[in-house]
């Protein structure tokens, strides 16, 4: 909970509040939660994994992980006093990326609290999977080049009418200048040939 009366010298500041740095706690955990590092619904902090995730995140084989379950055990009744879990057997949600030449989809803008949806794989992304790039929202697998189809990482990769590339080769390839010469001095852009070992 907020402190109340938490001086300037030993206060944190986060979700537009004060508080005591030992009182910013995880409301499932209580855990103790740095400013800025944490999750928060509903103007109330969360570890980003694993309360905010198994609260909040989505549920189902395959999600969040190779292997990984998040789900909601049922509350066992006298005739079952086993818990339920998911098969292991169910089939994996396959995640792809863009088909080829597609353009990306319009930016979902979402001011009620919904999630948008993953540009790549067109499933919602939560708040605990998402990785931002290109102004929206992505599943951190579903953020590939668009020609190799090499994972990418946020900023630092290139982007052409809204779609990812990594800068090298595959960018500098299809769009960058080519010819002898061009770009640097002594540098040779070319269409790549079939290098033969010694």
């Amino acid at each position: 909970m907020r402190t109340q009366g938490a001086g300037d010298a030993e206060k944190v500041s986060s979700l537009g509040k004060n508080w005591h740095p030992f009182c910013l706690k995880c409301e499932r955990c209580h855990s103790v939660l740095s400013p800025g590092g944490h999750a928060e619904h509903n103007g109330r902090p969360y570890c980003h994994k694993p309360c905010y995730g198994a609260l909040f995140g989505p549920r189902g084989v395959n999600i969040g992980g190779v292997g990984s379950y998040l789900y909601k055990s049922p509350t066992p009744t006298p005739a079952s006093a086993t818990p339920l879990s998911p098969s292991r057997f169910s089939p994996p949600r396959p995640r792809t990326g863009l088909p080829q030449g597609k353009k990306s989809p319009p930016h979902m803008k979402t001011f009620t609290g919904e999630t948008s949806l993953c540009p790549g794989c067109k499933e919602p992304v939560y708040f605990a999977e998402k990785v931002m790039s290109l102004g929206r929202n992505w599943h951190r697998p579903c953020l590939r080049c668009q020609r190799c189809r090499k994972t990418l990482t946020a900023g630092s990769h290139a982007e052409h009418d809204g779609v990812p590339y990594c800068h090298i080769p595959c960018y500098g390839y299809l769009f960058g200048p080519k010819g002898v010469n061009i770009g640097d001095v002594g540098c040779y852009i070319y269409d790549p040939v079939e290098i033969k070992s010694k």
